[in-house]
C-alpha cells in the first residue's frame, strides 16, 4: 500500500501529480477532516510560512516526517518534532537566487518609485496631472544586511553591481572579503542607507527590527524585508512611516499573513508583495522536486537530502 501523507499547502500541479502517484494524499482542510485517517498519516508536505499547526501535529500519532517546501522552520515546533523523532526537511539553496532577486527588485521599486510610476501611466495621469516626486538614486547606496546566510550573501553579491558598500550583522563574523561585519544592529542601521532583512524567523528574532532600529535608519533610510514578518515590529513600522521618521519600507512578508494592516496598504511610503520572493515557475518546481526526493528517501529508509532534524 502507498504511504499516506497530508498536503497542507498546495504545490505546483506537476509536483502534486507526482505526490498523488506515489502516496495516498490527504489535502488539509481542518483537523476534524483528519479524524478517520489521522492514525495512518506518516508524512506531511507543507510550506515554510504555513508550517504545521500544533493541533495538526498533535492529531497525527504515526507522523514520521515533515517536508517543508521552503527554508523557514519557524512555523514548525522543532522541539516537539525532536521529542517525537519526527524528521524535518527544507529546500535550502534552491530559492536563494529568487529571494535575492526579489530583495533587489524591492530596493529598486522603493527608491525609484516604480509601482507609483506604473499606476500614474495606467491611470492616464501622465500629461494631465502634476508630475510624480523624484525618486532616490540606488547606485552607491550603503547597504546593510541582517543575516549573512545564503540569501544574505546572494543579496550582497548583487549589490556589488550597483557599487554599494555592503555591511552586515549576524551571530558571528564570517570574515567575508569585501563585506564589513558590524556586531551591533543599531550601529549597522545608523551606518546604512538601506537595511535588508535576510535573517531567520522564530522567537529569537521576533521584533529584532524595532522602533529604535528604524529611527536609527532615519528619514532618508529604507527598510526591505524578504525574510519573515515577525522580525519587524509591524506596529512600530506603521508609526515611523506615518511620522516620516523612516524614508520607506518594501515588504514581501508580514506578521500575520495574509492580513496586512490598512495603514501599510494605504501608505505611499510602502511597497508591498504577497510573500512571493520564491514564486517563479523554475524555483517552485525545483523546490517541489526536493520535497519529493526527501519524502521518497525517508520512505525508502535512505538518508534525507536536506534534513533539519
Amino acid at each position: 500500500m502507498k504511504p499516506e501523507i497530508l498536503l497542507i499547502e498546495p504545490m505546483m500541479p506537476e509536483i502534486e501529480k507526482q505526490l498523488d502517484a506515489a502516496y495516498t494524499v490527504h489535502r488539509f482542510t481542518s483537523v476534524a477532516q483528519l479524524k478517520e485517517s489521522a492514525g495512518r498519516i506518516r508524512g506531511i508536505a507543507t510550506g515554510g510560512a504555513t508550517g504545521v499547526p500544533e493541533a495538526v501535529m498533535d492529531s497525527l500519532p504515526a507522523l514520521e516526517i515533515i517536508a517543508i517546501n521552503g527554508i523557514g522552520t519557524d512555523a514548525v515546533d522543532l522541539k516537539k518534532a525532536r521529542q517525537r523523532d519526527i524528521h524535518v526537511t527544507t529546500t535550502p539553496g534552491v530559492l536563494t537566487d529568487d529571494v535575492a532577486d526579489m530583495a533587489m527588485g524591492l530596493v529598486l521599486s522603493l527608491l525609484r518609485g516604480l509601482p507609483s510610476g506604473d499606476r500614474y501611466v495606467r491611470d492616464g495621469a501622465w500629461g494631465h496631472k502634476p508630475a510624480l516626486p523624484l525618486g532616490r538614486k540606488v547606485t552607491g547606496r550603503k547597504l546593510g544586511i541582517i543575516g549573512m546566510g545564503r540569501v544574505g550573501r546572494a543579496i550582497a553579491h548583487r549589490a556589488q553591481a550597483f557599487a554599494m558598500p555592503v555591511s552586515y550583522t549576524d551571530l558571528r563574523d564570517f570574515e567575508l572579503e569585501g563585506y564589513a561585519f558590524v556586531p551591533d544592529l543599531l550601529t549597522l542601521a545608523r551606518g546604512s542607507d538601506i537595511l535588508v532583512i535576510a535573517a531567520s524567523g522564530g522567537a529569537g528574532s521576533r521584533h529584532l527590527v524595532n522602533r529604535e532600529i528604524m529611527e536609527a535608519l532615519g528619514a532618508d533610510g529604507f527598510l526591505v524585508n524578504v525574510a519573515r514578518g515577525s522580525v519587524v515590529d509591524e506596529q512600530a513600522l506603521i508609526q515611523v512611516l506615518d511620522a516620516e521618521k523612516l524614508g520607506g519600507a518594501a515588504l514581501d512578508v508580514f506578521e500575520h499573513e495574509p492580513d496586512v494592516p490598512a495603514p501599510l496598504r494605504h501608505s505611499a511610503r510602502a511597497v508591498l508583495q504577497p510573500h512571493r520572493a520564491s514564486a517563479t515557475v523554475e524555483t517552485r518546481l525545483a523546490m517541489g522536486e526536493l520535497v519529493i526526493k526527501n519524502l521518497a528517501a525517508h520512505f525508502a529508509d535512505q538518508s534525507l537530502l536536506t534534513a533539519v532534524i
